[in-house]
């Protein structure tokens, strides 16, 4: 096992998208940095796992043009999307209307060769970092490979972990053949035949994911998709608009008003012919004001009444995976059903399965020939299933934010620790500070806040530069 030890003024722990954003503007404030290592897993940075997909079918959920690294060049990868040649072989990514809505991994590729560009000042270290403890100078870090990061400043870019299938699911198909309990590992769909009956638990982006898999793969039988209220993720407007209405002058202070506020703004839109999307793309990008604006308490509540409602609404999906869903639910092979698991049973390979649909409290039961989860990503055990998050909250160095969503952050992306108080050289990035951020889940929306993480880094090690510390010594 290695033994050596990486000495850098910063350390990003994750190399997917989040972290990669944070490396490249990094680089661009402070061209004259020498080093900064990633930590990550995957063979290649800038993926993650989003971007990593290795299905065709699962494509980019905005236009090409509203995708990229660089916002001060919002059609930088669909230009490079163009010039690169990736859509010759792919006929479909390209609509009527000139849009582009590629596969994601080629997004993934974009990232990884931007990243590929700043040559060896970037350091990918190959391993999951593992544990993170304070020293003179800086942090150090433990790797699974056996080798150790030494770091004046860390920026945490850790991932969501997998979604957390129902009890009562996992107890009943232990071992079964077509039981997909994690989503995201799409080789276990081409276990599924043709004619089976599926039931999918979830109705929102990854049920669509699986739906288009499954089309791909071939599968031609029935497909029943359920979740609490029965929603299933919208697609993209006919004609697009400029984002419409105001939010963040004088924001709301309650959820009612809030509300109130957007539905008001979306008749006012539909007088001037423009949809509800305009609005919603209004309130997305006024997110962040319109979250500080609320209470913790009023938080909660837009949390467990709103939340569906706004995934649906703002997570859209590209128009091929919309057109695949609309075209099963013509021909009755998919159908989506506010409804709830009661009871599941094995018997054999067939899985027989009461449900209670939540109108009208009547109970079905139901026979499938395979199950599988799409309930999102488990967000309340992000620091129970990522060592390094462990090891922080341990450390007290780091803690879950309020709500649950991830890790708790002041408003410029620090950690705050069990004591309440953030630490100046410890930084997150990426969805996991959505709990004081805001809206972070959109790619756009994580760019901007990666730019912002970047800032907090440059000026950190600006002022270190200042007070000429000594580097962090290796030991042993």
């Amino acid at each position: 096992m290695s033994t050596s030890a990486h000495q850098v003024p910063v350390a990003i722990v994750g190399g997917g998208f989040s972290g990669a954003a944070v490396a490249w503007h990094l680089f661009r404030l402070r061209p004259d940095l020498e080093r900064v290592v990633v930590i990550e897993p995957r063979a290649e940075l800038g993926r993650g796992l989003a971007y990593s997909a290795a299905d065709p079918s699962h494509r980019i959920n905005v236009p090409a043009v509203r995708m990229t690294l660089m916002p001060d060049q919002p059609e930088h990868f669909n230009a490079w999307l163009e010039a690169s040649g990736r859509l010759d072989g792919d006929p479909a990514a390209r609509m009527p209307d000139g849009r582009n809505f590629p596969a994601r991994a080629v997004f993934g590729e974009y990232v990884h060769r931007m990243l590929t560009s700043l040559g060896p000042r970037l350091q990918h270290v190959r391993a999951a970092a593992q544990d993170i403890e304070p020293v003179e100078g800086g942090y150090r870090i433990a790797c699974s490979d056996g080798s150790e990061v030494l770091a004046r400043i860390v920026v945490l870019a850790v991932a969501h972990v997998a979604p957390s299938p129902p009890s009562l699911v996992d107890r009943a198909l232990a071992g079964h053949p077509r039981y997909v309990r994690d989503p995201w590992a799409t080789d276990r769909l081409e276990t599924i035949r043709p004619e089976d009956r599926v039931l999918i638990v979830g109705t929102g982006l990854t049920m669509a994911d699986i739906v288009a898999s499954l089309d791909r793969l071939g599968h031609k039988g029935e497909i029943v998709a359920i979740s609490r209220r029965g929603l299933r993720s919208r697609g993209h407007p006919a004609e697009a608009h400029e984002p419409y209405g105001d939010f963040a002058t004088e924001p709301a202070q309650t959820v009612r008003e809030l509300v109130r506020r957007v539905r008001e703004t979306v008749r006012a839109a539909a007088r001037e012919g423009k949809s509800w999307h305009c609005v919603l793309d209004q309130v997305r990008l006024q997110g962040s004001a319109i979250w500080r604006a609320l209470p913790l308490a009023e938080r909660a509540r837009l949390l467990r009444h709103l939340r569906p409602f706004w995934d649906v609404h703002r997570f859209r999906i590209a128009p091929q995976v919309e057109q695949g869903l609309d075209r099963r639910l013509a021909e009755g092979r998919l159908s989506l059903r506010a409804a709830s698991l009661k009871t599941m049973e094995r018997k054999g390979e067939t899985i027989e399965v009461t449900l209670r649909s939540r109108r009208g409290a009547r109970v079905d039961t139901e026979r499938f020939d395979a199950v599988v989860v799409a309930t999102g990503p488990a967000h309340g055990r992000v620091f129970a299933e990522t060592p390094v998050l462990a090891s922080l909250e341990a450390a007290g160095l780091a803690r879950p934010d309020p709500l649950r969503l991830g890790i708790d952050v002041t408003g410029d992306g620090h950690a705050v620790g069990a004591d309440g108080v953030a630490r100046p050289d410890l930084f997150v990035a990426g969805p996991l500070a959505r709990g004081t951020v805001g809206e972070l889940m959109g790619l756009p929306d994580v760019t901007n806040y990666a730019i912002r993480v970047a800032g907090g880094v440059a000026a950190q090690l600006d002022a270190r530069i200042a007070r000429k510390p000594d580097l962090v010594q290796a030991s042993g």
